[in-house]
C-alpha cells in the first residue's frame, strides 16, 4: 500500500471527494493519522468552527472525529518519504495549512507562496538533538538529516506561525512563535474507578528501547503477577530484539502488544490499570521533556513510575503521585511493593487525580491555538 492514498470522512454529512472547502488542512509525510498531538490539534480546530482535513500515514479510520481524512497508507522507505515531501502540501486544499515534518516544511512554503494561503510549522521535538539519539546518529545518513533540519529549522522561522512543543524547542526566533505545550486533551481519557484484581502497569507511546522499552519489560518480568499491556508501534531497530525477549521471556505471556491505536482505543487500556510507565532514557532530546503521557497517566489517576530526568522527576515529586526509579531492579522492587500494599498505590491514585485538578484544568493550550489558526484563516479568506 505504500505511496496509495485512499480518503475518507468522519464528519457528519460528508462523503470521501466531496469539495466542501476546507479552513486548515493538517499534514503529515511521516506520521500517522492516529497520532495522538494531531488529534488534539484537529479536535480543537473543529471545537472553534474549522472545517479540518488531515493528510498523514495508515489506516483512515484511526483520523481525528469529524476531519475530512486522506491516507497516504504505508510508510515506506526514504524514497516513499522523499516523494511524499514534494507532492503531499501541493494536496492540501486548507486556506491554513500546518506541518508536522521538518522535511515537509520547504515544499510547503513553496506552495504557500503559490497558492497565497498561510502556513503554521508544528515543532513539537528538538529533531537535531532527537536525531543524535538514534543508533544511526553518528553516522553519514545522521550528519546529512542535521544538514536537512538547520535548513528546515531556518525555513521555519519564517512561517506565518511557528508552533513549538515547550521553550526550549528551537527555533527560539521566529516570525511569530507560539508555545502549545504536550499537554492532554482530557476527553479522551477515561473516568478512574476500581483496580484489576491482578495488578497491571500500561504504557503508551512509541515502543524502543530509548523510551523505556527494556526496562520495562525487565521490572514486569521480576514482579510476577504484574501484567503489562503496551500500546504504540515498535521501532524496526528494535523489533527483532523484542522477538527474542518474547520467546525467552517467563514474563511474556503477562505483556501484551496492541500496535498503534487512536487515542480514543489506546486509553480505554487505562481502565482498571495500576501504573503508567515512563521510563525515558537520560538522552539529550528526552532530558529537558515532559511527555505527554505522564500528564495523561496522572489524569486517568494511575500512579507513575518514572526515571529521574529532571521535569518529570520534579512532576512525580510535587504529585506525590508515583515513585522515581534508577533502573529495571529498582522499578522491579516498586511494583512488588505495590502489589504487596495496594493501599499504597491508592493513596497516590488520588494525589494523581488532586494534581490534575489543579495543573490541567482551564483552556487547553490545543483550543488557544485554534484561535491563533481562526485568525490566520480569516487573515487568508481576506
Amino acid at each position: 500500500m505504500t505511496d496509495a492514498t485512499s480518503e475518507t470522512s468522519s464528519a457528519a454529512g460528508r462523503t470521501p471527494g466531496d469539495r466542501t472547502p476546507i479552513d486548515v488542512s493538517i499534514i503529515s509525510s511521516g506520521h500517522d493519522v492516529a497520532d495522538a498531538r494531531l488529534h488534539r490539534t484537529a479536535a480543537a480546530l473543529i471545537r472553534a468552527g474549522l472545517t479540518v482535513e488531515v493528510i498523514a500515514l495508515g489506516d483512515p479510520a484511526g483520523g481525528p472525529l469529524g476531519a475530512r481524512i486522506v491516507s497516504l497508507g504505508a510508510r515506506g522507505g526514504a524514497i516513499d518519504r522523499a516523494r511524499r515531501d514534494l507532492t503531499v502540501p501541493f494536496k492540501a486544499r486548507g486556506k491554513v495549512v500546518i506541518t508536522l515534518d521538518p522535511d515537509l516544511v520547504p515544499t510547503a512554503a513553496a506552495a504557500r507562496l503559490l497558492r497565497r494561503g498561510r502556513l503554521a510549522v508544528d515543532v513539537h521535538e528538538d529533531y537535531l538533538k532527537l536525531l543524535r539519539d538514534r543508533p544511526w546518529g553518528s553516522s553519514w545518513k545522521g550528519r546529512a538529516g542535521e544538514s536537512l533540519v538547520r535548513l528546515c529549522t531556518a525555513v521555519t522561522g519564517r512561517a506565518d506561525l511557528t508552533v513549538v512543543a515547550d521553550d526550549h524547542v528551537p527555533p527560539l526566533a521566529a516570525r511569530s512563535r507560539l508555545v502549545v505545550k504536550n499537554l492532554p486533551d482530557m476527553g479522551y481519557l477515561p473516568e478512574p474507578g476500581e483496580l484489576d484484581p491482578t495488578p497491571r502497569a500500561l504504557y503508551i507511546g512509541d515502543v524502543r528501547r530509548s523510551r523505556g522499552l527494556a526496562t520495562m519489560l525487565a521490572a514486569v518480568e521480576a514482579a510476577d503477577p504484574w501484567e503489562l499491556d503496551i500500546v504504540g508501534p515498535v521501532a524496526g531497530t528494535d523489533k527483532v530484539w523484542l522477538e527474542e525477549w518474547r520467546r525467552s521471556s517467563p514474563a511474556a505471556k503477562r505483556v501484551r502488544l496492541h500496535g498503534r491505536l487512536s487515542p480514543e482505543a489506546a486509553w480505554r487500556f487505562a481502565r482498571g490499570a495500576w501504573v503508567g510507565f515512563a521510563l525515558l532514557d537520560d538522552t539529550p532530546a528526552f532530558r529537558e521533556a515532559v511527555p505527554t503521557k505522564l500528564y495523561e497517566y496522572l489524569g486517568s489517576g494511575l500512579a507513575v513510575v518514572a526515571t529521574p530526568l529532571p521535569r518529570m522527576a520534579r512532576i512525580v515529586g510535587e504529585s506525590g503521585a508515583g515513585r522515581v526509579v534508577r533502573d529495571a531492579e529498582d522499578a522491579g522492587r516498586v511494583l512488588r511493593d505495590w502489589a504487596d500494599h495496594p493501599e499504597e498505590l491508592c493513596v497516590m491514585r488520588e494525589a494523581a487525580l488532586e494534581w490534575t485538578a489543579r495543573h490541567l484544568a482551564g483552556v487547553s493550550p490545543s483550543d488557544e491555538l485554534a484561535r491563533t489558526i481562526s485568525d490566520l484563516v480569516r487573515a487568508a479568506e481576506r
